[in-house]
């Protein structure tokens, strides 16, 4: 039911003259997808409430309620649509009324923890772009026919809203900042193996994939307490996210799925000054696949003592800064950190190597990240030690990679056993810290364990052992004459 209706929204919105593409399709969901959602929590915040004998207090006001300008019901509960609103008269009350309105809890909201404010944000970044107030109504109907009541339906939900994020990172227009293939997001998830009490953190957050896989992961132990859930729920998950779309789509994913009030926040992580990062801010772990190839400005290269253009050197020092002692990271970035000979590299692998034990690094084949045409590593590090040692796992799933073959969690199973005990195999070897060059710090090791490249023969070489076939066979021919 969900995946067809998914369908007929982009089939309507695809003929829509202000959406354009995938981008488009799925910016619209989404914001349709959460007042849907916001209609169903009130609705049953409202019902718990009245069991239990109180009084529950809207969050929004009856005007701007789902089920008054979105979806009017009939006393057998069909649309009503003598009294919805459609056409020009809907379009105009959702641009210069609902939105506005929206936008309005930011400044109201108690605090940036709060479903109020995160309705201020979303509407104050998004805009709605269906031009056509009838596709608009019909759009409307099919998101109303759409249930968020079970833990079932929320999953198949988040599972569509994940294709949806995927096929959008397929897309262009930097659509795949947002997506990092799942099964690596649970592969690093499982190296990591985060607990229950520890506090998780994206500063990349884009579409929160890092942050649902650790929910679906933290989330599914058994016999959790009510406190636990309560913990996961508020004082887990942390992200920071500069682009507008992928704030809104971050905060979506993440409700569907099952975290009621995310704590993403709507700002430029690489503005704040490494050196006003104090005890309080940082977090246990880091899970992050950072934008790379950006070119950063001057003022923003200042907060950060080694100075670099390069985004994503920037953030894997905020990373750095922000792990508490004994804090685990996993982080993506492109396989030319390891070898470049600039001097912002050589510093950023000597802080590195100094600061944190960087002690496994996953080789990445391309194709693993769809149309970024850039091959990749995972850095996964333990900070408050010096690397002694470094465990390479050059990743070969032995098929080309891309959109119709994609990475698969089968291909990222023997590197989960073998990370264990940083066993050696194939695939995989150590170096020491102390046979690592001191003035280039260059982690850019081959694998001495692969096979060996066939020494190519010479000219002459083929030609004498082609004749000496060819008198082989002579003779085999001449002796069966002999017989004949």
């Amino acid at each position: 039911m969900f995946e067809q209706a998914f369908k007929n929204i982009d089939d309507i919105l695809h003929k829509d003259a202000g959406c354009t593409s995938e981008l488009d399709y799925t910016e619209q969901t989404s914001w349709l997808l959460f007042l849907k959602y916001l209609d169903a929590l009130e609705q049953e915040k409202a019902l718990e409430a009245e069991l239990e004998g109180k009084y529950y207090l809207y969050i929004l006001d009856p005007e701007y309620r789902w089920e008054r300008w979105a979806a009017p019901k009939t006393a057998n509960g069909q649309i009503d649509h003598n009294s919805a609103l459609t056409g020009d008269d809907l379009k105009d009350f959702v641009n210069t009324k609902l939105f506005p309105y929206l936008h309005g809890f930011k400044q109201k909201a108690e605090g940036p923890d709060t479903i109020q404010y995160k309705i201020g944000e979303i509407f104050g970044e998004l805009k709605n772009r269906i031009q056509s107030g009838y596709n608009l109504r019909e759009v409307l109907e099919i998101v109303d026919g759409l249930r968020f009541g079970s833990q079932t339906e929320k999953h198949e939900l988040s599972h569509l809203y994940e294709v949806k994020i995927r096929n959008m990172g397929n897309a262009g227009r930097n659509g795949g900042e947002y997506y990092t293939p799942r099964p690596l997001i649970r592969a690093m998830i499982k190296v990591v193996n985060p607990h229950i009490g520890q506090r998780i953190y994206d500063g990349a957050v884009g579409s929160a994939g890092f942050l649902c896989e650790a929910f679906d992961y933290l989330s599914s132990q058994p016999n959790l307490t009510t406190r636990q859930q309560e913990t996961l729920q508020k004082h887990t998950f942390y992200g920071k996210e500069k682009k507008s779309l992928a704030y809104v789509i971050a905060i979506m994913n993440m409700i569907l799925h099952g975290i009621e009030a995310p704590n993403i926040i709507h700002t430029n992580t690489l503005t704040e000054n490494l050196s006003d990062i104090q005890d309080k801010d940082r977090f246990d772990i880091v899970l992050a696949n950072p934008p790379f190839g950006g070119k950063e400005r001057k003022e923003v290269q200042q907060n950060f003592p080694i100075k670099t253009g390069e985004t994503a050197f920037l953030f894997l020092q905020h990373f750095i800064k922000t792990l508490k002692a004994g804090g685990h990271g996993a982080v993506v970035i492109k396989n030319t950190f390891l070898s470049n000979s600039d001097n912002a590299s050589v510093s950023l692998r000597k802080l590195l190597l100094e600061s944190c034990n960087l002690h496994t690094v996953l080789d990445c084949p391309s194709g693993t990240f769809q149309g970024a045409g850039v091959k990749t590593v995972v850095l996964f590090f333990t900070k408050g030690a010096p690397t002694r040692k470094v465990w390479y796992y050059q990743l070969d799933p032995g098929r080309n990679l891309g959109k119709t073959n994609p990475l698969a969690d089968t291909d990222l199973t023997e590197f989960i056993e073998l990370q264990k005990t940083f066993a050696d195999s194939p695939k995989s070897w150590s170096v020491n810290a102390t046979d690592i060059d001191q003035a280039s710090y260059d982690l850019s090791v081959k694998n001495p364990n692969g096979a060996q490249d066939a020494a190519f023969r010479s000219p002459q070489e083929i030609l004498d052992d082609i004749a000496v076939l060819d008198k082989a066979s002579a003779q085999v021919l001449a002796t069966i004459r002999g017989l004949l």
